[in-house]
């Protein structure tokens, strides 16, 4: 409760997540105020925004509406951050816990991976999983949370190196726990409040790797993503700007929704700030 209370003592926070639960908003009521395929021509290509009451924020090169796409868009860019953020931080807390609970050659071993996938920035290593396995919304999806792995993991090897030691797990040992028992039930539950923090990080950041594959249209050209809208604006960007503008601000927005909702948990879980 104190948490919550501390969350809502910040107005970054609390505007974080008045946009955030916007954008969720836009994901879940997208069937319902478009019905219709947000990829399906509807009317003149190149509609300014309220040039036409029909269309609100005007309509694509192909004559798409732009606000249904937008709407859509926002169900994409939540599942893929979402999902990706979830294979990242597991993947990353079952490397950081092993590499940091039992140190040694395991921890040696461990690092050594996870810093050959730090080694190739993680745009790069996502084109080359991009190349190989499809560009399928799975695919995309699976490699978003692939390359963003390295960051959780070290977070969490961190926690568990400074945990280890502690009064409560000796304890654990000296009442014969098990190591699979240390780490699920005493270590890991306070190793995790960081952990969760840094996902808003890998989330904004896994919006913004999806939207630049499909910048590039290597990410699923058969999905409303907003992405998918610029890349698609980018050939009338001299004259018809809106097209990128506008979903180029809903990336935007949702970015710094996460962004500052992490911020917020940041400074309501963080204990050295309970006094502040």
């Amino acid at each position: 409760m104190d948490a919550v209370k501390r969350y809502f003592r910040s107005p970054a926070a609390v505007l974080g997540l008045v946009l955030l639960l916007i954008v969720i908003g836009m994901a879940l009521s997208a069937g319902y105020f478009y019905p219709r395929d947000p990829l399906a021509l509807a009317g003149r290509p190149l509609i300014w925004p309220f040039a036409n009451p029909r269309f609100l924020l005007g309509t694509d090169n192909s004559g798409r509406d732009i606000a249904a796409q937008i709407f859509y868009g926002a169900r994409i860019s939540l599942l893929i951050g979402g999902v990706a953020t979830l294979i990242a931080v597991a993947i990353g807390v079952l490397v950081g816990a092993l590499a940091g609970y039992y140190g040694g050659w395991v921890d040696n071993i461990l690092m050594r991976i996870t810093e050959a996938f730090q080694t190739l920035p993680n745009f790069v290593l996502l084109l080359v999983l991009v190349a190989v396995f499809g560009s399928t919304l799975t695919t995309v999806t699976i490699a978003v949370g692939i390359v963003s792995w390295p960051a959780p993991a070290r977070l969490t090897r961190a926690e568990f190196l400074s945990l280890r030691s502690r009064e409560f797990v000796q304890a654990g040992r000296t009442l014969g726990m098990r190591d699979n028992q240390l780490i699920l039930r005493e270590i890991l539950p306070n190793a995790l409040p960081p952990v969760i923090v840094y996902a808003g990080v890998v989330m904004a950041v896994a919006i913004l790797l999806e939207s630049a594959l499909a910048f590039l249209r290597l990410s699923d050209a058969n999905v409303a993503s907003w992405g998918n809208l610029i890349g698609l604006g980018r050939d009338v960007l001299r004259v018809q700007w809106y097209v990128s503008a506008i979903p180029g601000v809903a990336i935007l927005i949702t970015v710094l929704a996460v962004s500052l909702v992490g911020q917020g948990l940041n400074d309501a879980l963080n204990p050295r700030l309970k006094q502040r």
